[in-house]
């Protein structure tokens, strides 16, 4: 995960520092299965692992790592879970490639992976208002971030996110009750099928793609926040790419670039 580097009044780096990064043994935990190869999973590491950050990321190996030799293959992947609870990491991925088709085909509860973190600083930071624009599992790298939101924040926190259908907006519990606690958070969900089930507890949601367009006319000042793109690569280029067509200034736009 290299993280773009855009210059701002934010704390970012595209790296933490290699002596903070620890590796551990997991034992897999909960499998839970969205549909549309997408799944998230708690992995339980079997060793003390060092503090994190919301939007950092972790390394997962599934083949068994041996100290003596090189880290076997791996991928990343956004820790989705409170840096308060270090006891079980969460994680999300959808199957796109040989790697998570390896991983839908042979991860099940007890299996044993690897893990290397923490890693990136794809952190929110500042006192400007805040855009998030989540595409699929790109939520994860906000989930923590979310979860651990003060009820009394002077910003304006918006979450915008999109997925094919309903099953596919993880977290949605989550959500909701973040919703509730903090006032200055804001959701709409972007759908590209008509929902079908009363999940969207009432948020403004749209029958469509993501867009540039239709976040610009949902924000009351738009060209004062600052915007968090996570997701698919193609969405991320093209929702910068029309983020400067807004002239937004590099400045007030972070990606989350997986690859």
């Amino acid at each position: 995960m290299d993280p773009v580097d855009h210059r701002s009044v934010y704390a970012w780096r595209e790296s933490i520092t290699l002596a903070g990064i620890r590796k551990s043994p997991c034992v897999v935990g909960n499998i839970e299965k969205h549909g549309n190869g997408v799944y998230s999973i708690d992995l339980i590491p079997e060793r003390h692992i060092p503090v994190f950050r919301p939007g950092q990321f972790l390394h997962l190996a599934l083949d068994e790592y041996d100290p003596s030799g090189f880290w076997p293959d791996s991928r990343a992947f956004s820790i989705a879970s409170s840096p308060s609870d270090r006891s079980k990491i969460k994680i999300a991925y959808s199957v796109k490639g040989k790697f998570t088709t390896r991983m839908e085909n042979e991860l099940a509860k007890g299996r044993r992976v690897w893990i290397k973190l923490p890693y990136g600083e794809f952190i929110i930071e500042g006192e400007n208002n805040v855009v998030l624009v989540a595409g699929g599992t790109g939520i994860t790298a906000f989930s923590a971030f979310l979860e651990g939101l003060s009820s009394d924040i002077n910003q304006t926190i918006s979450l915008f996110y999109g997925a094919r259908n309903e099953n596919l907006l993880l977290y949605n519990d989550m959500l909701k009750n973040v919703s509730k606690r903090v006032k200055n958070f804001q959701i709409n969900y972007a759908l590209e099928t008509k929902p079908t089930l009363n999940t969207l507890n009432g948020f403004p949601t749209r029958i469509g793609a993501l867009s540039v367009e239709w976040v610009w006319k949902s924000l009351e000042n738009p060209a004062k926040a600052v915007f968090f793109l996570s997701g698919p690569p193609p969405m991320l280029k093209r929702f910068s790419a029309d983020l400067r067509s807004y002239e937004v200034p590099d400045n007030q736009i972070r990606i989350d670039a997986w690859e």
